[in-house]
């Protein structure tokens, strides 16, 4: 190990696979060197960036990739697979020399998953990516290949979304509640990142070990361009790199048994509206799936906010569908293992599968993928006069399109060039999204460094 001292203390070291990649063709291995531009070392380079840096205070892709400018890695074959040579590497990821085991397992999951996605769901004539079961096809066997089904299954898999960027009460609190669903034996899915993503998974280990649970799961599903923006944490013992947003997010609502949803900004907003979508649909009427908003007594708002803009928007039939339990982590947990039952017992009566929810209908405008850009971005349909489980769908991509802007070093860079993004649609709701937008904004909700905080977008 040497270090190359460039303003920031960097690393150079060579690494084996631990835990999730054992042996690459010698076809596979020359795709990660290849920098062509239908190579993945651009895309690879990017991510296992991400992962080395996790725990970085910034939450700007182009900080990181400018802090690390000097960073690369070489793929080199062996018998027994593939050895990287990392140059310029973060050294925190290093303790005395050696790289930490738990980053050392995620730097290979990214490999993993990206050399999947490539060869055997994109450029695979199995998986039709155009329709609805070929893509939930895709995403099932893309959680298998990450050995995130185990067996025998049990209903005990909370998910929970939340945002980075929040105030230090608020991510004390998801430990509190990450404690309490471990003491009940749940295990915990998020994604992966720090704040909200991190909490619960810190405090479950804690209810894991009072409860002499030795095999606990903490999973975490990012996709490549929000990655260096939310890098995995540690604690992450089962990661998946899902192809992007929309599979990311169905793979959450495939193998969640029940959502927690803590505060956050944008992405948390996108997740709700996604969730609340795919539940309006008159297929999911009756299906169990326990979502419980939650937060210390400050953070009370952000959430009566949130419940108003989705009657407001989306009706009383979306606002049925969640709870908000405010400062009483025991209380979430317990109303989260009474809502498991139900899910359950609807499992139980109907023969689904316990590990992937198969029979949840999601419909296209939940599963293809939204570019921002400002031409998609000005195109939405964001008026009343439609389904309200299609409503949903276009303020979920308004959602994502400034998560993109907020995040991802090529959406900003668009941005900085031609503008902000024009979000327009009937008076009424751009009024009520305008007012969510700027509480966001408020409350510092937006990113991590928000207080010089410029908006990606602007409401017509």
């Amino acid at each position: 190990m040497n270090i190359d001292n460039a303003g920031y203390d960097a690393v150079n070291a060579e690494v084996w696979p631990e835990g999730s990649l054992e042996v690459l063709s010698h076809t596979e291995v020359e795709q990660l060197r290849s920098s062509t531009e239908k190579g993945l070392y651009p895309l690879l380079r990017r991510c296992l960036l991400a992962v080395l840096n996790s725990g970085s205070d910034t939450d700007d892709a182009r900080t990181v990739l400018q802090r690390y400018a000097n960073f690369s890695v070489g793929f080199l074959q062996e018998d027994r697979g593939i050895r990287l040579k990392l140059k310029g590497a973060p050294a925190h990821a290093f303790v005395d020399g050696k790289m930490i085991r738990g980053i050392r397992e995620l730097l290979f999951a990214v490999l993993r998953d990206i050399v999947f996605t490539r060869n055997e769901i994109l450029d695979d004539a199995r998986f039709d990516l155009s329709t609805t079961d070929g893509t939930t096809n895709a995403v099932f066997h893309q959680i298998r290949n990450a050995r995130l089904l185990s067996h025998p299954a049990e209903i005990k898999l909370v998910v929970c979304w939340g945002g980075h960027a929040i105030s230090r009460e608020e991510y004390d609190y998801t430990k509190l509640v990450g404690y309490e669903l471990g003491l009940r034996g749940l295990n915990v899915c998020t994604g992966c990142g720090p704040g909200a993503m991190k909490g619960p998974m810190k405090g479950a280990t804690i209810g894991h070990a009072k409860q002499r649970i030795r095999d606990g799961r903490y999973i975490g599903i990012t996709e490549p361009g929000i990655i260096a923006a939310e890098s995995p944490n540690p604690i992450v013992n089962s990661l998946v790199i899902m192809p992007d947003m929309e599979k990311r997010l169905e793979a959450f609502v495939r193998i969640g048994h029940g959502i927690v949803v803590f505060p956050g900004g944008v992405g948390t907003a996108e997740e709700i509206l996604y969730l609340l979508g795919v539940l309006l649909h008159p297929d999911n009427h009756d299906m169990p799936l326990p979502m419980i908003m939650t937060g210390p007594g400050t953070s009370e708002p952000y959430f009566r906010q949130i419940d108003e803009f989705v009657g407001a928007t989306l009706g009383p039939e979306a606002q049925s569908r969640y709870k908000i339990i405010v400062d009483d982590p025991a209380e979430v947990a317990r109303q989260m293992l009474e809502g498991l039952e139900a899910v359950h017992a609807f499992r139980l009566r109907h023969g689904d599968a316990y590990y992937f929810n198969w029979r949840l209908r999601i419909e296209r405008d939940f599963q293809e993928p939204f570019t921002a850009t400002h031409e998609s971005m000005a195109a939405l349909n964001i008026n009343e006069d439609q389904p309200t489980h299609k409503l949903a769908a276009n303020l979920r991509r308004v959602f994502s399109g400034i998560v993109s802007g907020n995040v991802r070093e090529d959406t900003a860079a668009e941005i900085e060039k031609h503008g902000p993004f024009i979000i327009d649609g009937s008076g009424r709701t751009m009024n009520l999204l305008d007012d969510l937008l700027a509480a966001f904004v408020a409350q510092g909700r937006m990113k991590i460094a928000s207080a010089d905080y410029v908006p990606c977008y602007r409401i017509k």
